[in-house]
């Protein structure tokens, strides 16, 4: 026989009428303050995946650390990549507060039921890749999390602040690897110019679908856990990373982009939306392989943490 699953009981009206006055005029919500549950779940969906995604989002580059083409190079990748799982775990411990183990999430994320961003899902077969992700895709990432600064859940917000300082030198890191190719050799900038190619419709999707189609977004804005929605995150990323393609005499993949002056705006072409979603299933041509690699990863280093759980019972 079927156990049937309660029900979850309602949020208190006039609890849910103070938490939306709080909301709206300007003030944030701590972990321990009440707060609806959709708010929670939409807070600790964005957090886990934020979290999962530097966790992941280290892997692309860590393949290049033993190929950088210079001791500099490499150093500044060893660096950027732990950069990146320290702030999974940064992010990991803000998620813990909404009510939902570290354990079970990277569980989760190692078995492929939770999701990490779609750009984590793609090769990186050149050195101009560690240049593209280093500006464009930290550069995406830079205008989601920079708005996120503001958001209305005051921990997410507080930790924002030191992971933006952080991912602000990553950009500059990468893009003094990006003028390197820009000006240098023929094969440099055609390598680059492959490389821009290809992540172009994958930067495109990054913020997330048309603010009509996006599922989540009129919650989350409503309650200021996001302040900037998807096509507006997407049009400030163009706004500042276009000129770093054009200005170096590289080209944009699509032919549509152009400024439009009325609106003052850019006009794209559509991203193929169908791609996007095959790839935040788990469906991308690197979702297999990161996965397995994080699994063995985690397996490899099952010895650390037996060690600290043992260290910390006899503490």
């Amino acid at each position: 026989m079927m156990t049937a699953v309660p029900a979850t009981p309602p949020d208190d009206p006039d609890k849910l009428a103070n938490f939306e006055a709080i909301v709206a005029s300007g003030e944030r919500i701590e972990a321990g303050e009440w707060m609806p549950q959709q708010y929670r779940a939409e807070c600790l969906r964005l957090i886990q995946m934020h979290a999962n995604s530097e966790l992941m989002g280290a892997l692309p580059e860590r393949e290049w650390i033993p190929r950088a083409p210079t001791l500099r190079r490499k150093m500044a990748l060893v660096a950027k990549v732990q950069d990146e799982v320290g702030h999974a775990q940064l992010l990991y411990r803000v998620a813990e507060d909404l009510g939902k183990p570290r354990p079970q999430m990277i569980e989760e994320l190692l078995a492929g039921r939770s999701k990490f961003h779609n750009v984590f899902h793609y090769p990186v077969p050149t050195w101009a890749d560690v240049a593209v992700i280093q500006v464009f895709v930290d550069g995406a990432a830079m205008q989601t999390q920079g708005a996120l600064r503001s958001s209305s859940y005051a921990p997410y917000a507080r930790v924002l602040k030191r992971i933006c300082y952080e991912e602000d030198f990553h950009i500059r890191l990468g893009i003094d690897v990006h003028r390197t190719l820009a000006e240098g050799t023929g094969p440099q900038r055609a390598m680059l110019q492959d490389a821009i190619n290809r992540w172009w419709q994958p930067i495109m999707h990054f913020f997330g679908p048309r603010d009509q189609a996006s599922p989540h977004l009129q919650t989350m804005m409503r309650w200021r856990i996001k302040v900037k929605t998807n096509d507006e995150l997407r049009q400030q990323f163009l706004r500042q990373f276009v000129p770093l393609i054009t200005d170096y005499g590289l080209q944009v993949p699509d032919p549509q982009l152009r400024w439009n002056e009325a609106e003052q705006r850019y006009d794209y072409s559509e991203p193929d939306w169908e791609e996007f979603k095959r790839v935040i299933r788990g469906e991308g041509p690197k979702s297999a392989a990161r996965l397995a690699l994080r699994n063995e990863y985690w397996r490899r280093h099952q010895w650390v943490r037996e060690a600290l759980d043992a260290w910390g019972m006899a503490a």
